[in-house]
């Protein structure tokens, strides 16, 4: 009996005829990134998105996965009985520096030969929006085929490898260019967030979610490995410097590419952090003219952002600059997400803040004491601002206890940068009754912590 066939979906259907074969592996994730604020964060999960009702229903593909290659596993050459356990974990470390080289230079190239390449020819993007999604990622790939090809020359024919330090000090000045690419992050992001309400892009980036060389990871994940790998490469080298003996004439040489790189990641977050800050003070919408703050525009840190409810469950956005607090309304302008401010900005310096416990809030404005332990009074907090004789006073709610003091966190931190002794938590702001904490409207906040 022959097969049904199914009707392919317009154009993108020659997707697969684009995507070279591969090799593909999960990636490791490590425990720490570059300091930001909490929103621009981004952990290398599939994407979970809903089908398209035109999309047609497909077997999910067997993933492939990269297997873990140990040194002493890849080279069985018989000199384990002549090494110290010492020296066999230092060429385990030297060879992960050098296999996750490897591992990376795949992934680049699969991020351009299986996602940027056939978008392009399909005409799924133009090529002016891929090039400011995909950034100078082109530029990244030579870089590390060159770190890669100078690991193997140095490495002997047993496979074992004696110094990797004055290659690295030599190789180590060439992450400078990370700054262009990791500055341009967030606006890279934040298009291709728009560009996936188009049903093309959706169904191209969905196609590929299902397919094997994802490894179920999405296009960000593959767009962030880059920023995952820079902040790696401390650990990295901590580990090779950690298993070489002091009298090893690697070692000082490690040292200097260990200084090296925590400069050149301190030097990148730095960029990337006023690159981040700027993008998002471009994207505020003002009101009225009076809502404008010299405090805003002088900023050049965002210690942390993300979307928080108020007391009766509206969403807003906001923003802790250094030296401001900024509360906004998400909105749409000219296809752009933008945000348009609501209320007075609130200085730090004159910002009080106080832990609400759970049910201590009544959801109609007031707060008097325990009054309910459902899941919408808790993880409520309070921020104050006294200007003239009036009180501005905002009630956050977090989406969980964790986020809740990530806000805290950073507001305790932000105070504690403007004004040291006055950063304790202020007991101003314990009214327990409704005259000293005003009723708020439908619009006061409700804070979801992002933190750095």
């Amino acid at each position: 009996m022959p097969s049904k066939r199914v009707k392919p979906l317009s154009r993108v259907t020659s997707l697969a005829s684009l995507i070279p074969p591969v090799k593909a592996a999960p990636l490791k994730r490590i425990g720490q990134t570059l300091q930001r604020s909490i929103s621009f964060r981004s952990d290398c999960r599939p994407e979970i998105m809903a089908p398209r009702p035109w999309a047609k229903q497909i077997a999910p593909a067997i993933t492939k996965r990269r297997d873990s290659k140990l040194w002493s596993e890849t080279f069985d050459l018989g000199l384990g009985h002549m090494l110290s356990s010492t020296e066999i974990k230092r060429q385990e470390a030297i060879f992960e520096l050098s296999q996750g080289e490897q591992d990376l230079i795949e992934d680049l190239k699969l991020a351009k030969k299986a996602y940027r390449d056939p978008m392009l020819k399909l005409s799924i993007m133009t090529e002016h929006e891929l090039n400011q999604i995909f950034g100078t990622l082109d530029s990244l790939i030579p870089l590390h085929e060159d770190l890669l090809s100078r690991l193997r020359e140095a490495r002997k024919l047993d496979g074992s490898t004696d110094h990797v330090g004055h290659i690295l000090v030599d190789w180590l000045p060439c992450l400078e260019t990370y700054n262009s690419y990791c500055s341009n992050q967030v606006a890279a992001k934040a298009l291709l967030d728009h560009k996936k309400q188009d049903h093309r892009v959706h169904d191209f980036l969905q196609r590929c979610l299902e397919s094997p060389f994802s490894r179920k990871l999405d296009l960000w994940s593959f767009l962030d490995i880059p920023r995952s790998r820079l902040v790696k490469y401390p650990l990295l080298l901590r580990e090779i410097l950690k298993h070489t003996p002091n009298d090893h004439p690697d070692r000082q040489h490690l040292h200097h590419a260990m200084n090296m790189i925590q400069s050149i990641v301190a030097d990148i977050n730095s960029q990337t952090g006023e690159s981040e800050c700027r993008y998002y003070k471009e994207r505020l919408l003002y009101v009225e003219s009076g809502q404008r703050d010299l405090l805003i525009d002088s900023s050049r840190i965002l210690s942390c952002h993300g979307e928080l409810k108020n007391n009766r469950g509206a969403k807003l956005h906001v923003f802790l600059f250094q030296d401001v607090l900024v509360v906004t309304r998400a909105v749409t302008q000219n296809e752009q997400l933008c945000y348009q401010l609501h209320r007075q900005p609130i200085p730090v310096r004159d910002l009080e803040w106080e832990d609400l416990q759970d049910g201590e809030m009544r959801l109609g404005g007031s707060i008097r004491g325990a009054f309910s332990n459902s899941e919408r009074t808790k993880n409520f907090f309070r921020v104050a601002f006294r200007s003239g004789g009036q009180l501005q006073t905002h009630c956050f709610q977090a989406s969980d206890a964790f986020n809740k003091q990530q806000w805290l966190n950073c507001i305790r931190q932000a105070k504690e940068a403007v004004n040291p002794q006055t950063a304790a938590q202020c007991s101003d702001c314990s009214a327990d009754t409704s005259a000293e904490c005003p009723q708020m409207d439908p619009t006061d906040l409700t804070l979801t912590p992002v933190k750095t």
